[in-house]
This record gives C-alpha cells, structure tokens and sequence, in this order.
C-alpha cells in the first residue's frame, strides 16, 4: 500500500488487536484508559480507550492488499497482496511455532507479473487463499492457492521452488502452482467466499459478478454490472451481498442473481470501502473519498422481494467519528456497533455508532424503548402521584369501574333536565340554566325577607319563579317539588364535613342563626378551620348600619380569611341589596352555588347578563361546571371541546355528550370524534367487553349508532341482502323460529328477494318451498374463533361425538363456544 491511503484490520480472534497498514505493517493492543494520563507509546483513541504500538514489519514493499489469517493458529498470520502479484505470508511478532515457521516468508507468484487487488482466506479451509489480479490476456486472474501443499494437484510432478537472494536466509518456498484458475483474460477487482459452501466463490470482475463453483470450475453464474468492487456478504444473511461502483452501493440476493434488489443513493463522491457490522444484523457501513462522514444503511427489517419491481426500505443515518478526512474504518468482532478509523496522517478514532432509540408508549403509559439489543423500561421512582393525575390512567381506571360515577351523574342530571314546565313553554329536556332563567322573562314575582337572627331587621330582595326553582334544584340546593327548605342540604353538607359551605348556604338563605349553629359545631369538632368561633363570633354582631365599627371590622377580616365561603359570607353582609359582587366573582366559590346565589337576589337583567358572562367564561375555560350552565347543547359541545382541549378526557366527553339531544349533539362531527375515539382506546386497551357494554349503551340514546349486521342471506341474482324481510316478521324475544329452527310455523312467506322482484319477474327466488324457510340443515355455518364451517347439519353431527374443530391440526372447541350449540334443528324433530 505504499503512496496510498492506510487501511485497518481487526485480529479475527484478539479482540484487543488491530493492524494498520500502509508501506509497513503495524500491530496495536488496544486498552481501556484507567485515568486521564497517557502512557509512554500510548495513543489515544477515545476517552475510555488508548492503543499501543506492539510491533512492525516493514518486510515486505509494495502493498496493495491484506488479509488476516482466519484461525487462531498460528496466530498474527497474514497474507500481502504486492504490485507484481506474489502474495507473501508474513507474520507480527516473534511466534516459535513450527507451523508458523514453515509458513512465514512462503510467496505465491503468478505466471505473468501484474497487481494483486485483493485477497480472501476460505473461512472453511483455512489453507485456501484466492487472489484476485489485473487481467492478462494469457492469464487467469483468479488464482486459488493451497498454503501448505508443495505439490500441484493432480500430478506428482514437485513444484518449482526457487531460493530467494541470499540475504533473506529466513526465506520459505516460492510455489508458482496454484491450486485452481478461474477468470481467463479478465481482472479480478474483488473477491470473497459464500460462507454457505467452502467452494463457492464470489468474485467482482471487469464488467460483472461471478459465482465459481470449484467443483466444476469450467461453468459460472454472472450477471453483468458495473458495481464489481468491494464484494463483501452479510455476516447473518449468507444470500445477500453488497459491492459497489463509483458513488453507488448495490445489494444483490443471490437467490434472484439477476438484477439488484436494492439500489441505494448514490453518492456524490466515490465509495471506497463498504463493510457490514459483524455484530449487528443488516447494518452496512460506507465511506467516500476525502469524507469524515460515514454513512449507515439499516436493512434489519428488508422483506424478502416478491414481484419484480419490489424494492426493500431501508433507515439511512450518517454519523462523523472524528473531524479529519477518514482514509479507512473497520468494525470490531465482537463489540456491539463499535469500530476503529484511521485517517491518512494514521491518527486513529475508536468510535461507538450508537442505535436510534425507538420509543414505543403503550396504551397502559407504560414507556419502553429499544437500544441494540437492549430493552429499557421507564419508572418513575417517588412520582407515583404524577402518574395517578395522568389522564390516560384516570381513563384506564374508570373504563375498569365501569365508570359507574359518570353513570350516576349523567342519570341524575337527566332526571333533573326532564322537569316540564306548565302552560305554552313546553319542555325544557338537555336545557341549562341558560335556557332556564331566559325563559322566565317577564314571570319573576320579589319578596322582601330579612335576616333571621339577627337583632336589627334588613329588608332583602329574594326573585322567585318557577324556572328559578328548577335553577335551584339543578344547582342542588332544594329538592324537587314546590318545598323550597334548603335544610336537607344543610344537614347533608354537614355529615360531609363541608361546615363553611352550610354556613354560608344558610346565610345565603337569610338564616344567620342557623350558620352560627353550623359554624359553631364544625369549630367543636376540630375538623374545621380555626376561625370558625371567629367568624360565629362576628355573625352574631351583624348590624345593617352603614357606617358601624362592625362593618369596618368585617371589612379587614375579610381579608384575612383563606376560606372562599368564609369570605363571601362577609361580602353578602356587607354589601348593599342588589350589588353582591363580591359573593358572585368569588371565583373559589363552586359555580352551582354562585348560580344558585344569583337566581335568588339578582332580578332578570342582572340574572341574564351574570349567566351569560359566567357561560362565557366556562367556556373558554372548558370547566365542566359549566355543563349547568350550558346543559347538553351546542353551547355545552364549544364548552366541552374546549375541556377536551385542554385535558384529552374524551372518555368525560363522550358520556356526556351521549345524554344529549340525538338531534342536535350527537351529529356533531366532533362528538361523533370524541366517542369513536373513545371506543378506539378501549380496544388499545383490550377492553372489548368495556367497548361493547359502552356500544350498546350509546345505542339505547342514538338509535342511528345501532351497528349494522353482519351475516345476512343475499340473493343469487342482484346480491343485496332480503335479510331485512325476515326481521320484519313480529316475534317475540330472540327466538330462532324466523330461521326455521323451532318447529312453529312462521306467518310470512318470502316468495323474491325485495331488491330487484320489480324488474326481473322471471328471475324470482321462491323461498317457500314446504312453507317454511330455507332448511337450517343447509345453512353454512362456521366458528368465529377458528373461521372454519360447513353446512349445519354436518357440524352438528360431527359435534355430537367430538368435542374439537374437524379440521386437522385445528384445536379449537367451536361448539363450546356457542350460546346455541345445544340447539336441534327443527327438521330433525319428530312430531
């Protein structure tokens, strides 16, 4: 290789060892870097790893190929191809071996002198070495050499054997016999053994790839290209192949010699070395002249062609090892994706090609991804609440409880949405509070009240109206009737604890006495906040007077207070009849109770403006609680398309939207988005039997989501289905005498099929031959688990004595896994 580019070589059986070479041969052992200091003679390759320098041979000039030695004895054996031919074994250090010795400094020479281009040690017979040579018009280019017979085959005749100069005393043989010529008055540019037969031979010649066959050395298989150079086969595919020419790699399988199956981007440089990664399946390295760039082509995954025009997909990457021009790479043996390069100036680089993760999330939120030959899965240690607020899990959970709240809520929301109102309003079913509080425009009737318990009486304007009871149910304040007694709710806060809400309900409901009672009893149960006695303390001095010492100080202490319920109780005591801002853009406050609040002391304007900007803004937040508001219209889809937004809940979504109005939501594109997406992630899932109970419950509210059959009879002649006709016939329950299975008769005759009777008389089915349908005995039939059948009647015989699938090597139990298959056919009963 002397006045061309260094090339590098791995030790077949030292992973440690490489070779470098270029005008002289030069042994490395590699090493891990035990600290960041350099040894003497130490170069370093990477971070973790350094090379010294073991030896040099610098026997043999004029270059131009080398191969190691594929055994492991003798060890640091290794063939150089020269400029005129003679190929010389030579060795890397001092190896005392006799077999060694016999060997070192042998040379094959060729009849006519001219280059060696490459080099390729049988992998099988290791004494086998081919030799590929420029052509010679009175010469073959393909000579196959036998490194330990002196004599040539065939003939007893010794080999000629010519003693070198003098001065090299430890000189071997020279055989210029060789065992097999292949390739006459051609050049061999490539060369490399199918490791699938010790005498099968790849060879890239002039103007095409040949397979010799040393066993009858007088044929060949060829295919003519111009890709020759760099023959190299895949170490765990031995049928596909890789060569190159100029800027472009072509693969080949030898299965299908004739053309390329893959062809890939060519390059705008040419190639100079192509190799495949012994460590890793289907990975092909290539690298172009004056490149640090190397470029990686995956075909892991390559499907095996089928037409002629199928071409294999590939991953292409490219990786850069170091940032000088890159003369040569080689792979390691055994390291996972690991190589070595060297560039022209022989500074070297051990370089790591590192996978691309593919991550894969399953639809449990579990996180894995590959890495090589690695699988790592995700955890999250002390984060299991992170996990818990996921949305998917919440989802998972619910779908696993059949999400029996979800149920329970849209059952009583819908319970409540029926209430009719009397005279010409109709029904107000689906409608929110939006549509309620409209509605009783014009029909509101005020009372004064004042505040029971306290001392000084204060005249309070309350609205009532019949559609603002209804508003007062929904928000849960009253039950349903004409009793407006908020006690019931009272008492039912209070078992839950919730003290400053009860509190301010009955404040709410002008009973000061009843939330100190309230307040009082959460503070001696010492669950409560702690300035419940406070805030008793303060309620029991309310005076209406504007400019009292009271008021002041209610006006600090409000302040002071976390408790949102705390707070609006002081500005619904302080504030002036009509203007209760600060209890209605108390935004801590629950919405039902703000709306429950305002349908009480606010008259229609008022009402109708808070509800609208309360809507609105529910909206743009996609709060759920709005749903009160909006109810189950279009308003409540923009509302529920923008929580959908903002959390992905489209399991919330879709049984919400399914208690809609069937004409008016549940055609909305986006619903209809919402629960096929739903019933999608069921199946990711594997809930089937979640996504069916949530199929028929979404039938029962939308009639038209009813699925379609799936199994019905046709006609012969236009092929549309006459099924429907059967359906028609009035039964009662599921019963099989529309099939004719039972022995009652049915009423209804099928005489043509209802698609084309009209227009082709003469073409009539008739259907009811012995007045009765077509027998079941005649019925094909199959098993939905196994996909095979046959007419009815044969199953149902062979079934009586077996219990698996008649089909051979199937063992399925079909008739086990019929709800039917203890059903007898009619026609076999006897009367």
């Amino acid at each position: 290789m002397s006045g061309s580019k260094p090339d590098i070589l791995w030790a077949p059986h030292h992973v440690d060892r490489f070779v470098v070479c270029d005008s002289e041969l030069s042994l490395y052992h590699i090493d891990s870097a035990v600290s960041s200091e350099l040894k003497a003679g130490s170069l370093r390759l990477s971070e973790e790893t350094t090379a010294t320098l073991l030896s040099i041979n610098s026997d043999t000039p004029y270059m131009k190929c080398v191969a190691w030695y594929p055994k492991y004895d003798p060890e640091c054996l290794l063939a150089v191809g020269q400029a005129n031919g003679r190929v010389v074994l030579t060795s890397l250090g001092q190896d005392h071996n006799s077999k060694s010795k016999d060997l070192i400094g042998k040379e094959f020479v060729p009849k006519h002198a001219r280059q060696c281009n490459t080099l390729a040690w049988n992998p099988l017979d290791s004494n086998w070495l081919a030799a590929g040579l420029d052509k010679h018009r009175a010469d073959f280019s393909v000579l196959i050499w036998d490194i330990s017979s002196k004599y040539a085959p065939e003939t007893a005749v010794a080999t000629e054997k010519v003693r070198l100069s003098a001065g090299d005393a430890e000189a071997g043989l020279v055989v210029t016999k060789p065992l097999y010529e292949l390739g006459q008055n051609d050049a061999c540019l490539s060369l490399c053994w199918l490791p699938r037969d010790q005498k099968l031979l790849l060879a890239g010649m002039h103007r095409n790839l040949a397979i010799f066959d040393l066993r009858n050395t007088s044929q060949k298989i060829f295919v003519n290209t111009k890709a020759v150079q760099g023959v190299t086969v895949d170490p765990y595919f031995h049928d596909r192949v890789a060569s190159f020419y100029e800027g472009q790699v072509a693969i080949w399988d030898l299965r299908k010699f004739e053309k390329p199956v893959l062809t890939l981007t060519e390059q705008p440089k040419p190639l100079t070395k192509v190799a495949w990664c012994p460590t890793r399946t289907g990975l092909l390295a290539t690298l172009t002249r004056d490149s640090n760039i190397i470029r990686l082509y995956d075909m892991q995954h390559t499907p095996t062609p089928i037409g002629d025009e199928t071409e294999p997909t590939i991953i292409e990457r490219s990786v850069q090892p170091c940032e000088n021009y890159i003369a040569s790479f080689a792979w390691h043996p055994t390291s996972q994706n690991r190589m070595v390069v060297v560039t022209p100036n022989r500074t070297m680089s051990d370089f790591t090609v590192f996978e691309r993760i593919s991550l894969a999330w399953s639809p449990v939120t579990s996180l894995m991804w590959a890495c090589g030959r690695h699988l790592y899965e995700c955890t999250e240690e002390g984060k299991a609440s992170s996990l818990e607020k996921d949305i998917a899990t919440k989802m998972r959970l619910r779908a696993l409880s059949s999400f029996l709240y979800m149920k329970i809520l849209m059952k009583q929301y819908t319970e409540d949405m029926d209430q009719k109102l009397t005279g010409n309003k109709g029904p107000l079913v689906y409608a929110g509070i939006k549509s309620i509080v409209k509605s009783s425009l014009g029909t509101t009737e005020n009372l004064r009240h004042s505040r029971s318990g306290s001392d000084r009486q204060a005249d309070i304007i309350q609205y009532l109206s019949e559609e603002r009871s209804l508003a007062l149910q929904l928000c849960g304040w009253i039950k349903k009737g004409t009793d407006l007694d908020v006690e019931p709710f009272l008492n039912s806060l209070e078992q839950e604890g919730d003290w400053e809400r009860a509190a301010a309900v009955a404040l709410f409901n002008l009973d000061i006495r009843r939330a100190i009672q309230i307040l009082n009893k959460g503070a001696s149960s010492g669950k409560g906040d702690l300035n419940l006695n406070v805030v008793a303390m303060a309620l029991s001095g309310y005076t209406d007077e504007k400019n009292s010492l009271w008021r002041e100080m209610c006006s600090t202490l409000r302040l002071q207070l976390n408790n949102p319920y705390l707070c609006a109780m002081f500005a619904f005591l302080t504030s002036e009849s009509g203007s209760y801002d600060g209890v209605l853009y108390e935004n801590n406050v629950a919405v039902r109770d703000r709306v429950a609040f305002a349908c009480k002391f606010l008259n229609d304007a008022q009402l109708n403006r808070f509800i609208e900007k309360l809507t609105n803004e529910m909206k743009e937040a996609g709060n759920l609680e709005g749903i009160l508001l909006t109810g189950l219209t279009k308003d409540g889809v923009d509302l529920m398309e923008s929580y959908v937004d903002r959390t992905g809940d489209v399991q919330t979504a879709s049984y919400c939207m399914l208690q809609g109005s069937p004409s008016d939501v549940l055609k909305d594109e986006r619903v209809q988005y919402w629960i096929e997406n739903y019933r999608n992630l069921l199946d990711a899932w594997r809930f089937w039997h979640k996504r069916a109970e949530f199929d028929i419950h979404r039938s029962k509210l939308d009639p038209s989501s009813k699925p379609l059959a799936q199994v019905f009879v046709s006609c012969n002649f236009c092929g549309k289905s006459i099924s429907y006709s059967c359906s028609a016939i009035p039964h009662q329950g599921r019963g099989f005498s529309q099939y004719g299975v039972s022995g009652s008769p049915t009423k209804s005759k099928v005489t043509s099929c209802p698609g084309c009777r009209g227009s082709k008389s003469d073409e009539k089915v008739d259907l009811s031959k012995d007045k009765k349908l077509a027998q079941f005995n005649n019925w094909f039939t199959w098993c939905h688990n196994c996909r095979h059948g046959g007419h009815a009647g044969h199953m149902l015989s062979w079934f009586r004595d077996h219990t698996e699938c008649p089909v051979s090597a199937c063992s399925c139990k079909c008739m086990q896994l019929d709800t039917t298959g203890n059903l007898v056919p009619a026609e076999t009963v006897q009367a």
